[in-house]
């Protein structure tokens, strides 16, 4: 399936999945595009290194439904089937969300349905949780809160900081994002409310 990417920031998730692509582990995905909405942001030089189009669309200079617009022209353009959000800080309308509804891949660094949101890092560590993670998930109009596909789970060390925490679950990020997406394109995800099952092969 053809694949867009949206990013906010130095895009290792969206290397992640290009390197899984040219390993070849994911058969069923052909990354076609990137946006981002910040023009100085590392992930271009990742797509400019790996002849992937890219488009900024700079979000500090229109509303939150004038840059949605603007993305899903650049993605019909393209005809893109599935898109994946790779360290995109900006939420999403429920406009874009029903237009590509149950087709949108999120990966967050948490073990939700806890902490939900843009700092779980330092929520986790505040609340004195023992065990964090990843989640790649749907997503929905909600805050993190769409079907969960793949888990991953790291232990939380006493001298933790926000930083090696961030360190820590980063690399399973880039371990099951691009299971994920795998999974999404490949048709073997099945739905029934909030529960996922997968086919088996």
């Amino acid at each position: 399936m053809k694949v867009g990417v949206m990013a906010s920031g130095r895009g290792s998730n969206f290397q992640a999945i290009i390197d899984a692509e040219l390993r070849k582990e994911t058969p069923d995905v052909e990354i076609i595009q990137l946006i981002v909405n910040k023009p100085e942001v590392y992930a271009i030089e990742r797509a400019k290194k790996n002849n992937i189009p890219y488009e900024i669309i700079d979000s500090s200079k229109m509303n939150r439904e004038e840059f949605d617009k603007e993305a899903i022209r650049i993605f019909e353009k393209k005809e893109i089937q599935i898109i994946v959000l790779a360290g995109f800080m900006r939420i999403l309308s429920p406009f874009f969300i029903n237009k590509y509804k149950n087709k949108i891949l999120n990966i967050h660094p948490s073990l939700l349905p806890a902490f939900p949101g843009a700092h779980a890092h330092r929520d986790t560590l505040k609340y004195g949780a023992k065990i964090s993670g990843c989640t790649a998930h749907i997503v929905d109009e909600g805050i993190d809160s769409g079907p969960i596909i793949l888990q991953s789970t790291v232990e939380i060390d006493r001298d933790e900081t926000e930083d090696s925490l961030s360190t820590k679950i980063l690399v399973h990020e880039h371990k099951i994002l691009p299971k994920a997406l795998q999974l999404l394109c490949s048709g073997k995800i099945v739905l029934d409310g909030r529960k996922v099952t997968i086919k088996p092969d």
